[in-house]
């Protein structure tokens, strides 16, 4: 009789049943830290869940069914959480693990100058955890912590239902925003805890997310999953996981790159936002409220611009009143810690961690009170050239015209969000690395100012260098210190990492260089 309740309690909710989250097992709870908000506990475990055979998936209909006439599957979990001794602010983001690494310690936690790569837990800043937000890392990937339906076809070959990884965040998202318990009573341990939920995805599970909203997962029943998304560097690209595939990896590694731009599954029809918030509305749904951010890197090697304008012409389609996107001028889309030995030019710097915290706050406001985020901040652009190197068009998207960012005289991108280090810049941010391989050509490169005319002159610079630029050092600041003001105050910058970078600036020695440059003894 309690499983016929919880079921029977569990249909009222999400209205007709196309899945569900039947198990929650969590194998270890430990702390996490102390935080402004409270104490927080990291639990780890693994859901178990049944999803109808009649399910738009392919290759559902080939799989083996259990004794409740469903099919199984399971993955790993892992939440990030106050304990009984902190504070929620209501909010579950559930952070979509890429290639099986988590993504929101080093999107949202990252300290200045040193930018966590996926698959970290360390706790960098605090700001999720300062804030009250509880992350959920649900892994959704076929060999990357999921464990996916399969079934053997004609030639004797397994085939893995890719597609069931949607249907797994789908559960696992409304089971632990709203759920009490599972089917066989083990407790959610956010219960009563979240009264909305984000969903967060970088480059290739950004992606994910917009083939998870097109495909209709965002909805179970009447019931919506995700009240908002935050959606980075995903370019104009879907994910191909609506398919069986023969393992032991997943369909969705691979990405178009200057090695293989003729890739199918990734710049298919649909490409833009607009399109994909249209078949949404069409089918009765209400879409969440979006913030897409992309970088200028994007555009030169992840054809970034089809995501404004589609599959022709110049002109960027009308964005819906859900959405809002914004490029980082002189962002890459990967950040690394150290420089990477096999790139010919210096990766790439600038420190856009404190847009996605302030870009997450914005979006969780939206969602929260109907507060809108800034208005959209998109960099200006042109029909791309012989240099820098951009990967050009499909040959499939015949029509589809390529651009990239329009420059400036020291060859920083114009139009976007531009962060202190790019209004009053020490070099050139984000433009394309050497070789065009696929990491340089994410992590685009920085190209420093000489410190001094002479240096300039002797480099064949044609770029103003330091001591051209600035009297001092105090100017240097004080101009650091407007451009931070103005961030703040349009809503893409928190003041406390406003002052981190006013405090960068001001303890910066490189303008002691060039006074002994200029002064040599």
């Amino acid at each position: 009789m309690k499983r016929i309740a919880l079921l029977a309690s569990t249909l009222l909710l999400i209205g007709s049943v196309h899945a569900e989250l039947t198990k929650l097992e969590i194998t270890s709870t430990e702390p996490f830290g102390h935080f402004l908000s409270g104490e927080f506990v990291i639990l780890k475990g693994k859901i178990h869940g049944e999803i109808s055979p009649k399910e738009n998936i392919p290759g559902l209909d080939k799989v083996k069914i259990n004794p409740h006439g469903n099919i199984d599957y399971s993955a790993r979990v892992v939440l990030v959480m106050p304990s009984d001794n902190g504070r929620s602010n209501g909010t579950l983001i559930v952070d979509i693990p890429n290639r099986g690494k988590a993504y929101a310690e080093a999107l949202y936690n990252s300290p200045p100058g040193l930018p966590y790569l996926s698959g970290t837990f360390a706790q960098g800043t605090g700001f999720l955890q300062d804030s009250g937000f509880s992350t959920a890392e649900v892994f959704w990937e076929l060999g990357q912590g999921a464990e996916l339906p399969s079934f053997v076809d004609a030639q004797g070959k397994t085939q893995y239902v890719e597609g069931v990884g949607f249907a797994i965040v789908r559960d696992a998202g409304l089971f632990f925003a709203h759920a009490s318990t599972d089917w066989t009573g083990h407790v959610n341990p956010l219960q009563g805890k979240i009264s909305r939920t984000l969903a967060s995805g970088k480059s290739q599970t950004g992606r994910y997310l917009k083939t998870f909203l097109l495909n209709g997962f965002n909805m179970a029943g009447q019931q919506r999953v995700f009240d908002g998304m935050h959606v980075f560097v995903s370019g104009a690209g879907l994910l191909p996981i609506m398919q069986t595939g023969p393992g032991p990896e997943s369909s969705t590694n691979g990405a178009p790159s200057f090695a293989n731009p003729e890739m199918r599954g990734v710049h298919e029809e649909v490409l833009t936002i607009s399109d994909i918030i249209k078949r949404v509305q069409a089918r009765g749904e209400v879409p969440p409220k979006m913030i897409l951010i992309s970088s200028t890197t994007d555009y030169y090697s992840g054809r970034a611009s089809l995501g404004r304008t589609g599959a022709s012409g110049t002109t960027d389609l009308a964005l819906p009143a859900n959405v809002r996107m914004y490029d980082i001028a002189g962002g890459s889309h990967v950040l690394l810690p150290i420089q990477n030995k096999d790139c010919t030019i210096p990766v790439a710097t600038l420190d856009w961690p404190p847009v996605a915290r302030a870009t997450l706050a914005r979006l969780d406001q939206w969602v929260a009170d109907n507060t809108p985020p800034p208005a959209n901040a998109l960099l200006k652009l042109q029909k791309a050239q012989e240099t820098p190197p951009t990967l050009r068009a499909p040959k499939h998207l015949a029509d589809a015209v390529i651009q990239v960012p329009v420059l400036d005289e020291d060859g920083n991108a114009l139009g976007g969000v531009r962060l202190p280090d790019l209004v009053v810049p020490l070099g050139t941010h984000g433009g394309q690395n050497a070789p065009q391989t696929f990491t340089c050509s994410l992590a685009g490169s920085y190209v420093a100012f000489a410190k001094t005319k002479t240096e300039r002159e002797a480099n064949h610079d044609r770029r103003p260098s330091l001591a051209e630029r600035y009297k001092n050092q105090d100017e240097y600041v004080n101009r650091i210190r407007i451009a931070t003001i103005d961030l703040v105050r349009s809503g893409f910058l928190l003041p406390e990492d406003a002052a981190i970078i006013v405090a960068r600036a001001a303890s910066n020695r490189i303008f002691d260089e060039v006074q002994r440059d200029l002064n040599p003894r």
